[in-house]
């Protein structure tokens, strides 16, 4: 591999975590970016993001995940005019592929606001029906071994539990009943693991087929979804898609495949990056160890001094 080969950058959209709306407001009021996308956002629905979002309870309510596109792509805006950013690849783990879907020219920018909020309908619909006790919970040090004992434990006493993410050593996401979870985070305290954050409603589950259905029967025919114009790695399987129905079959596989994040790494790495751009308000991906280790890692986004990090 040539020198050349080895400068790739990659922009990275993460996905959506909790988040309060006083820091998410103040950007979105403060910050010229993420003035000038909301002001799209509210023309492109036909109603007030901010108020819904100030009046919002939910975590991942519409408007919630409107705010979060409106910032992660007010973020890319400032990097690439403040810090010059021409990327050679794009990912966007989880809720990221929507900003991904729109900084690659998939869908235009307000098209992306409309098939967010008609997803999040969507998705609301689908778990006030089916699934109602599921979530998603996160959890960092916990060995594989001793994972697979506690969901064998689960499986013996049929319980439905499903993998949602893989994203690095010891670092997971798993989907379980409600009715589980105080034994579930006892038992990964007990295997040496710590809990980090519970999903609320569940995401990336092999059992949620029928939403994936839905989505693609009811939502999805209403876009014109177009070749990206920058190669977009998967983060189910770190497939590399440059066309139309790669990025359609993405956007489906977010509903019922889990995240895997290290092999996003590895196709990232193999294609020869060694910088990575994470714009938007991000607390996970950039801690990552496999992240720090492989990437030189700049942070732009709410909250961030918008400085590089040392590769490691």
């Amino acid at each position: 591999m040539t020198a050349s080969e080895q400068t790739k950058t990659a922009i990275v959209f993460p996905g959506m975590g909790p988040s309060g709306f006083s820091e998410v407001g103040r950007f979105l009021t403060l910050d010229p970016f993420a003035r000038k996308r909301l002001a799209e956002a509210d023309e492109a629905l036909g109603y007030s993001v901010f108020d819904r979002l100030r009046d919002s309870e939910d975590d991942y309510s519409e408007a919630t995940q409107i705010a979060f596109l409106v910032n992660s792509m007010a973020s890319a805006d400032r990097a690439e005019q403040e810090h010059g950013l021409v990327p050679d690849l794009c990912v966007g783990p989880s809720f990221g592929q929507k900003a991904a879907a729109a900084y690659v020219s998939s869908l235009p920018f307000p098209e992306v606001v409309r098939l967010t909020a008609e997803l999040a309908r969507c998705e609301h619909a689908y778990f006030a029906e089916e699934y109602q006790d599921a979530v998603t919970h996160t959890f960092v040090r916990t060995p594989r071994e001793k994972l697979t004992e506690i969901l064998t434990e689960l499986g013996e006493r049929d319980e439905w539990y499903d993998y949602s993410g893989y994203l690095d050593d010891g670092f997971f996401m798993v989907s379980l009943r409600e009715t589980e979870l105080e034994w579930f985070k006892k038992a990964i305290s007990q295997a040496g693991g710590y809990s980090m954050y519970t999903m609320v409603p569940a995401v990336h589950a092999p059992a949620f087929a029928e939403l994936r259905r839905r989505a693609a029967e009811e939502v999805l025919p209403g876009y014109d979804i177009l070749d990206p114009k920058l190669p977009v790695v998967t983060d189910q399987d770190g497939t590399i898609v440059t066309t139309a129905d790669g990025l359609r079959t993405m956007l489906l596989d977010t509903f019922d495949l889990p995240i895997h994040w290290p092999k996003v790494v590895d196709t990232l790495k193999g294609a020869g990056v060694s910088q990575m751009y994470i714009t938007g308000p991000d607390n996970l991906f950039h801690r990552l160890d496999r992240t720090k280790s492989n990437f030189e890692v700049v942070t732009v986004g709410p909250g961030k001094r918008s400085r590089p990090a040392r590769k490691r």
